[in-house]
């Protein structure tokens, strides 16, 4: 944190004594005060810390002029701090017809105090809590506070317990006009809840980790307390480290440890996971070039399966071809009577004496013809009647079947002298007629 001079002013009007806040204004006033310092002196060695108290009543008057008691000016020494914060007494009337402090009158003290500082090199700033009713100051006066704090490099932080409805206004408006139009908000206000600690509020909030938390910072009932103390040791395990610094420093550096070895489990499992995603979308590849290839391979299947049919087509378009030609014959087949009647038509313009002569040809032409035909059916008729014949004879010529023909006759005996010498002569003059062709066919070959 950068070196700074801080000026604390405390509310201790009679309105610091209220039990709304445990378990007074005051005394939770005091704690919220101690953390500051313990803060401001612990973040820098050479930071100081003052301590202004607010007296009760109007200030700004002739007679309660040095309402404002400036109780330490900015120091570093530790002792001097926290005297002065546990003796602060409660003074004012508590009169609700006047406010308890005058806000404008005590920044005005603290920024004297800031300008007369040891060390000139640091930041100012000035934390001003407040407890008591705004009644009668005018948010006029309080901008025209917040603009000279801006003119002279002075940022200021408000932390407001009790009567929120009526300060909280007036209380943003000085804050506002100490930020002015800046982009980097340096002033904050910081509201506590009824029933809340003030140090677990501020724990949480820009005074005490710094930032541009804006013009105005609302703690809620519950969160600002609890969950704001716990956010604001967080880094130290829970525990606040301005009780036991060795135990929030040990809690730390094991937080740290495991923060990173769970970076890296996390670095680990999203490499884990981005190998597995790679492999996946390996097999993926894989499984997509197997399916082109079985693409690849129904397709050749199909195209074989294709060369089959376109075959088999061309083996039916050889057939259709030849079925075309017996098609082509028979209808010139069946053209030619057409040929034949023009042929008649032309022989109709030919002469009465060659049309004579024409005929007498063809009428002698059907008579050969007729001649032809009657003449190979009586050579066929001839050749079938010598075969009958010639077969009849050397059937009787066999002998065997004589004797069986014999036999089978009636009151015929095969072994008659007679039918004996009848069959004997029969067979000599067939054996004559043999020889005798035999001996011709030799003559004629010769």
């Amino acid at each position: 944190m950068p070196l700074e001079s801080c000026m604390i002013l405390l509310d201790n009007s009679q309105y610091m004594l209220n039990g709304d806040y445990i378990p007074t204004r005051l005394s939770a006033q005091t704690d919220a005060a101690n953390l500051l310092v313990t803060h401001k002196t612990q973040s820098n060695p050479e930071s100081t810390v003052g301590i202004i108290a607010m007296s009760g009543g109007i200030h700004s008057s002739g007679e309660n002029a040095d309402g404002v008691e400036l109780l330490v000016s900015p120091t570093d020494d530790m002792g001097k701090i926290l005297a002065a914060l546990h003796g602060i007494p409660v003074r004012g009337s508590g009169d609700s017809s006047v406010s308890g402090v005058d806000v404008a009158a005590s920044v005005q003290v603290a920024s004297l105090a800031l300008k007369h500082r040891r060390n000139k090199n640091g930041q100012q700033r000035i934390v001003i809590f407040v407890g008591s009713p705004l009644t009668h100051v005018e948010s006029r006066a309080l901008v025209k506070a917040g603009k000279t704090l801006k003119k002279n490099n002075v940022a200021i932080d408000v932390v407001a317990l009790g009567e929120l409805e009526e300060n909280e206004p007036k209380l943003k408006d000085l804050v506002d006009a100490a930020n002015g139009n800046n982009e980097e908000k340096l002033c904050h206000l910081v509201t506590i809840p009824t029933g809340v600690l003030p140090s677990d509020v501020l724990v949480g909030s820009p005074i005490i980790h710094g930032g541009s938390g804006g013009g105005g910072v609302a703690g809620d009932a519950m969160a600002g307390g609890v969950s704001g103390g716990m956010d604001g040791f967080a880094e130290f395990g829970g525990v606040d480290p301005n009780m036991d610094p060795e135990l929030a420093m040990a809690l730390r550096v094991s937080m740290e440890e495991e923060r990173a070895r769970q970076e890296r489990l996390a670095r680990e499992q999203a490499a884990t996971a981005q190998n597995e995603e790679s492999k996946a979308e390996g097999g993926a590849n894989d499984e997509g070039n197997n399916g082109n290839m079985d693409v690849d391979n129904a397709q050749g299947e199909t195209s074989e399966t294709g060369a089959g049919l376109a075959a088999a087509m061309m083996d039916d378009m050889g057939d259709e071809d030849a079925l075309l030609q017996q098609a082509l014959a028979m209808s010139m087949a069946e053209n030619q009577p057409k040929s034949d009647s023009a042929d008649e038509e032309k022989e109709d313009n030919i002469p009465p004496g060659d049309t004579a002569m024409m005929d007498a040809d063809e009428d002698d032409e059907d008579a050969a013809m007729q001649m032809a035909v009657r003449m190979s059916l009586q050579d066929a008729e001839v050749a079938n009647t010598d075969s009958s014949s010639s077969s009849q004879q050397q059937q009787f010529q066999d002998p065997q079947f004589v004797n069986q023909l014999l036999g089978s006759l009636p009151g015929v005996d095969q072994n008659d002298p007679e039918i004996r010498s009848a069959l004997e002569n029969l067979n000599k003059s067939n054996q004559e007629k043999e020889d005798d062709k035999k001996s011709n066919d030799d003559s004629d070959k010769k």
